[in-house]
């Protein structure tokens, strides 16, 4: 479903219906300049200085991530914990704890995130400790504007069976990073971030993604 915020029917809408849920218009301009204030106080870590990142996305730039303020993060999750997100992540049987986990991102000029489905946790936990379920991903984003020829996108696949029994990726979803936007989707699903653009120039691609999780 892709619709505004303010058109959005929550009580009808469900992701075991419809995994993909894209809300334009979802932050205030008050509220994305308050996370882009955020952003700019934040101490970055890039790609390259993150290695088992890097090495499980090469070639992808060097984009930047940074942590979220708890009172950053206080905000951000009463404003994005809808109660279809609540309803999906609760309807898996024998949960034992609930888990988030998102940052702020920065991606400029050559950098992008290469095609995956979010449950590869390899380089994401010390070796040994099962990590929970991602259970569904976010994104959403808060430069203040952004042109179609920058790119940047958010590309999402479904995965059609070949005759020699080996899956191809079928695009289903071209999500522009349009400034107040929120996409969130079901995990598993197979997905990428597009090279930002030369035609970007100085300007950046700014974000918060993550998941909610499980653990059983």
């Amino acid at each position: 479903m892709n619709i505004a915020l303010k058109n959005f029917d929550p009580a009808n809408f469900s992701f075991h219906n419809d995994p993909v849920l894209i809300l334009e218009q979802f932050w205030s301009q008050e509220e994305m300049a308050t996370f882009r204030a955020a952003m700019a106080r934040s101490t970055w870590t890039s790609l390259a200085d993150m290695p088992p990142v890097a090495r499980a996305f090469q070639n992808c730039g060097n984009w930047l991530k940074s942590e979220i303020r708890p009172d950053e993060g206080n905000h951000f999750i009463e404003r994005v914990g809808l109660p279809c997100v609540a309803d999906y992540v609760e309807s898996f049987p024998n949960i034992k704890g609930r888990h988030i986990n998102f940052n702020y991102y920065s991606y400029g000029v050559g950098d992008c995130l290469s095609t995956h489905d979010d449950t590869d946790n390899a380089y994401s936990y010390a070796e040994g400790k099962k990590p929970p379920t991602r259970r569904l991903a976010l994104a959403t984003y808060f430069h203040e504007q952004w042109e179609t020829d920058w790119g940047g996108e958010l590309i999402i696949y479904k995965e059609n069976p070949t005759s020699n029994g080996k899956k191809q990726l079928e695009v289903v979803q071209c999500i522009l990073p349009l400034p107040g936007s929120l996409a969130i989707f079901s995990v598993p699903r197979f997905h990428r971030v597009c090279r930002v653009d030369q035609l970007a120039g100085d300007h950046k691609r700014l974000s918060i993604a993550g998941w909610f999780m499980t653990e059983h």
